[in-house]
């Protein structure tokens, strides 16, 4: 073990020490490795390298090829047929899950992590040494032989050449500051390394050797009796049913009808939402082995390019300084200035938006070094200017309270100039706006414009006041014309696709709102972890994070954090398939965007074993011989190396390595190649009827890797990046339809995941323990509930749609339990329609002294006891393994049934409205007071028809429960046990909407008049119509005559 310890260390070339390379291995048994037989396959056993026999087990020596003792390792139990001890890992064979228990040897180490010659000096001295200081070592790095754990499926670097190409002082320095890393970490104590000079580089190469993430499961104390509650509620759903069924309340059989169709409804609904949850997980990364990889001193940054996407419709409802903060925050942002390019999207083509840019980059030339010089966070100066916490933490320069004070004046003089430009843009003028040109603004026309672009920050000239790049800020407004759809958000964030596609072509791109700034400057290497490992990355469409929001009240009324959807759901789903995008926040691979499928992992070739001749071949199965190569394979054309990829029931050419096509070359045809690599360019023309009609743009697409097209300059680039942007581009595309964003919802961002997954593409769930994105919500009741109505709308479209998860995609990829949570995504809002007619049947009762539960025995109260507490054991672990509050979890329940009876109801109608009868209605908001103290805004009341429903819910069942007790008054002692039960769930109806009636009464406490008239003539109405109908009465046929007995 000590031995094999010190090969690995050691990490040079075998030869140093060949002199005792077999003191160590085992002999194989006489007779045994003699023969070149596999007792396995019947194959014969090859060579290794160095001509020696392939010897799989090192204890026995039972013959077995090398095929079959990789397939044993990988897919059997990775033991011996003969003396059942585990195989070791040999030279250039893939690890498996046991390996890393094991030590490595010479070999183990040089294959995983190539080396050269690093240690020179050191080898040449310890075969001086070597007898006398043996011991000394195998006792010493014994110790430190756990350091040195199989770290998964990642390359290795090549240290020497890194090494080869510093200073001692150099390679020395960065050593120290990887320590100290390392201490902070407690991964290294501050003596460690301090016998042997070269053990920090074994440190460091153990350090990048180690993957980029970790997955972290849910402890099994926690998960497991969560589990087990979950089967026992079914369990006990299906005893509830079986009772309610079959004891139906026959003195109010349409109420105890319509209940139990109500029930039945939560119940699936309730199952749709929960097995999502089943598998939950947490992921964790490690930024500084990121940097230790792709960021080699003395090398160029091998981190990826990021195009940054920011959306923007109208800048006097989404006010530009907040947008500035935005942009702000991304050129700021913590990765190398030359890999990051911020575009913004400009869909009302707004002069205000463009002059406040032209203002946010000159601010940027002094925001950027200061953030940068300070490590401050979060570097959108708004917020960072506004928390209330100890700035001067940490911070150890005596210069940064000066600058500090300095740039604080600067923001505020820089807000001052933003104030003026939104003042002006409130008064256009008749003849419409004029740039500083004098010229015409092109978009004084929000509908009838064209394209435009400027690119504001990094080209030549363009830099801060320190002299350094600052990232590529560009503004965009896609061209609109009459009669042209534009698609809304989706269609602008196709058009920035393809602009970003053609002036930097990026292999990832991040998607933010205008109002989610960066609040973790590391946020973008966060991505990087997972998509730009080796393995994962590449079945990678998105990385998604949380949404975290900035100015809502600490009790959060209307449950404005999502919480319980961003910490329980998006974790279940992370353990499927991965999370569904949720329109901000997210990382997208281009690629995935594109349409293409991922790559599919190659399958190992099946075995035979030795219990049936060579011919019969129905035990195992005959193993598979290796295809042949195919003419042209080896070519080395400009598209030799093209491969086809099904989409669609169509086959696509694309690229498989970074090489690129020329511009001259894709316009001018075919000439100067070979006849295979014609038909492989001729098959390009497919990708113009796919992708539209820019040879630009469609060589972008086959660069998985990214990158600009060889012999083009800038110029050429924005001309073609206008023309990708004009208003007929899509058409007759794909654009909308399998490419980009799909189209057909306003809620894009949940139907573009859904076609990615269907794909066989996955997601991610990112957390760190910073928040990488914060962004403002609405927090008063009015456009709480518009957005709600928003959200529920597009779900009902693409119930509607051809894309619907009920019955789209099922020969794709898809796992089901992902298929049960977009099915929930889209049939939510149809909830609303039981759960309002389960929110009046209390007040019903309590009016009528009915009741939907007959008489209760003893079996029939244990298994209403038993849901009950279910329901509650359900809740409370379910806290208990994702760290929510129960006060988030319970204002989570609240809003549930308060959107349930007003925006989900009201999205269902307009849906149908909408999709079946074309008729597009719109519920307007009217502001009708304001307040300019903190959380003002909560008290601000807008009046909508989305507040009529639940008053009038609040209000039936107040009188009910007024109604119920004056009657038990009247009637007695007897009645008060039958009231229990209807008090008991009107109280609940009650308590629900409790938010609700606060946000009615406003600070004031004062309901709007409108409200509470028509609340009441619709409550008068219904009871009215009831005591008309009074279904409940028995009915007479005639009057009852009885004998007088009198004689008349």
């Amino acid at each position: 073990m000590a031995a094999n310890t010190m090969a690995g260390l050691i990490t040079g070339s075998t030869s140093h020490f060949s002199h005792d390379s077999n003191e160590h291995k085992p002999t194989p048994p006489a007779g045994k490795s003699s023969s070149k037989i596999c007792r396995v396959c019947g194959d014969e056993i090859g060579c290794k390298e160095n001509g020696e026999i392939f010897v799989a087990c090192l204890v026995c020596g039972f013959p077995v090829c090398k095929p079959c003792y990789e397939y044993e390792r990988s897919e059997g139990n990775q033991c011996c047929p003969q003396c059942n001890t585990r195989y070791k890992r040999h030279k250039g064979c893939p690890r498996v899950v046991g390996d890393e228990d094991e030590n490595l040897d010479g070999d183990d180490f040089e294959d995983e992590f190539p080396i050269k010659n690093i240690h020179d000096n050191l080898e040449l001295n310890r075969h001086v040494n070597h007898v006398e200081n043996l011991d000394y070592n195998q006792s010493k790095l014994n110790t430190n032989g756990n350091a040195f754990s199989y770290a998964g499926s990642v390359a290795g670097k090549d240290f020497e050449a890194e090494k080869e190409s510093l200073s001692n002082a150099e390679w020395q320095e960065r050593v120290e500051k990887w320590k100290v890393r390392q201490e902070k970490r407690g991964l290294l104590n501050k003596e460690d390394g301090k016998e042997d000079p070269f053990e920090e580089d074994e440190y460091l190469m153990t350090e990048a050797r180690q993957p980029l993430w970790r997955k972290v499961p849910i402890p099994s104390s926690l998960i497991n009796p969560y589990r087990i509650v979950i089967i026992m509620r079914l369990i006990i759903l299906a005893f509830f049913f079986r009772f309610r069924i079959l004891t139906p309340a026959y003195d109010a059989y349409p109420l105890w009808l319509i209940s139990v169709i109500c029930e039945i409804w939560f119940a699936l609904s309730w199952i749709l939402d929960q097995f999502p949850k089943w598998l939950p997980i947490t992921r964790e990364t490690y930024l500084d082995r990121l940097s230790i990889r792709f960021e080699r001193e003395g090398e160029p940054n091998q981190l990826s390019p990021v195009d940054v996407f920011v959306s923007s419709v109208d800048p006097l409802k989404e006010p530009p300084i907040i947008t500035a903060n935005t942009v702000l925050s991304i050129l700021s942002v913590d990765y190398p200035v030359e890999k990051v390019t911020a575009y913004v999207s400009d869909d009302g083509a707004s002069m205000l938006l463009f002059d406040c840019l032209a203002e946010t980059s000159e601010f940027a030339r002094r925001w950027v070094p200061f953030c940068k010089k300070y490590s401050i966070e979060p570097r959108a100066p708004e917020y960072y200017f506004s928390e209330k916490i100890d700035y001067l933490k940490d911070k150890v320069q005596p210069t940064f309270v000066k600058e500090r004070r300095s740039m604080k004046r600067e923001y505020e003089e820089f807000k001052v100039k933003i104030n003026a430009l939104v003042a002006k843009a409130l008064k256009k003028p008749e003849e419409g706006w004029v740039m500083q040109d004098g010229t015409p603004w092109p978009g004084n026309n929000t509908r009838d414009h064209p394209g435009m672009i400027q690119v504001y920050l990094g080209s030549g000239g363009a830099l801060d006041v320190e002299g350094k790049e600052l990232p590529k800020l560009v503004y965009i407004s896609r061209e609109k014309r009459p009669g042209y759809p534009h698609h809304k958000k989706a269609g602008a964030m196709n058009a920035l696709v393809r602009v970003s596609a053609v002036l930097t072509n990026a292999p990832f791109m991040l998607n933010l709102d205008c109002d989610h700034y960066i609040n973790n400057s590391k946020a973008l290497r966060e991505a990087m972890c997972f998509l730009m490992d080796p393995q994962l990355g590449k079945k990678l469409c998105y990385v998604q994070f949380p949404q975290r929001f900035d100015g809502i009240d600490r009790h959060d009324r209307y449950a404005n954090r999502n919480t319980v959807f961003f910490d329980i759901n998006m974790k279940g789903l992370d353990g499927i398939q991965g999370p569904v995008y949720v329109g901000t926040g997210t990382v997208f691979n281009r690629q995935a965007l594109y349409g293409y499928d991922p790559p599919v992992s190659e399958k190992r070739p099946k075995m035979t074993c030795d219990c049936w001749p060579k011919w019969c071949c129905f035990c195992c199965g005959a193993r598979k011989t290796k295809s042949k190569k195919k003419s042209g394979a080896n070519g080395r054309g400009l598209f030799s190396r093209l491969y086809k990829k099904k989409m669609g029931g169509k086959d696509y050419v694309r690229k498989g390595s970074g090489s690129m096509f020329d511009l001259e070359e894709i316009e001018e045809g075919l000439e100067g190649y070979e006849e295979l690599e014609k038909s492989s360019l001729m098959s390009q023309k497919s990708f113009e009827k796919r992708f539209g009609q820019s040879p630009v743009f469609i060589a972008s697409t086959l660069m998985e890797n990214g990158g600009l097209p060889e012999g083009t300059n800038t110029q050429s680039l924005v001309k073609e990046a206008i023309h990708n942007i004009s208003c007929g581009y899509e058409e007759k595309t794909d654009w909308g339809k399998e490419i980009g964003w799909i189209y057909g919802s306003v809620t894009e961002d949940i139907l573009t995941g859904f076609k990615m997954h269907c794909r066989g593409w996955k997601s991610v769930y990112c957390m760190p323990k910073r928040p990488a994105f914060k962004g403002s919500a609405p927090i008063n009741l009015s456009d709480r509930l518009h957005q709600v109505l928003r959200w529920a709308l597009g779900s009902v479209e693409i119930f509607m749609s051809r894309h619907c998860p009920l019955w789209y995609g099922y020969g794709g990829k898809l796992k089901y339990l992902e298929r049960l949570a977009y099915t929930n995504t889209i049939v939510y809002p149809f909830t609303s329609i039981p759960l309002i007619a389960y929110c009046t049947i209390p007040a019903v009762c309590l009016l009528t002294g009915k009741f939907i539960i007959p008489t209760l025995t003893n079996l029939a109260s244990i298994w209403f006891m038993a849901l009950f507490i279910s329901i509650i054991l359900t809740g409370v672990l379910e806290l208990r393994w994702s760290g929510v509050t129960i006060e988030d979890w319970w204002r989570n329940e609240q809003f549930w049934v308060i959107g349930g009876v007003s925006a989900h109801l009201f999205a269902v109608f307009q849906g149908l409205l909408k999709v079946l009868a074309g008729v597009d209605t719109n519920f307007t908001v009217t502001a009708k007071a304001a307040d300019d103290a903190e959380f003002g805004e909560l008290y601000l009341f807008k009046w909508t028809t989305l507040l009529i429903p639940p008053t009038t819910l609040i209000i039936l069942n107040i009188v009910g429960v007024v109604a119920g007790v004056s009657d038990a008054i009247n009637n007695g002692y007897g009645s008060w046990g039958p009231l229990f039960g209807k008090l008991f769930f009107a109280f609940w109806v009650i308590v629900h909407l409790y938010p609700f009636l606060k946000g009615l009464m406003g600070k004031q406490n004062r309901t709007p008049t409108i409200v509470v008239l028509w609340s009441i003539l619709l409550a008068s109405i219904f009871s009215l119509i009831w005591v008309r109908i009074d279904p409940f009465l028995p009915k007479q046929n005639g009057p009852i005559l009885k004998q007088c007995g009198v004689e008349c």
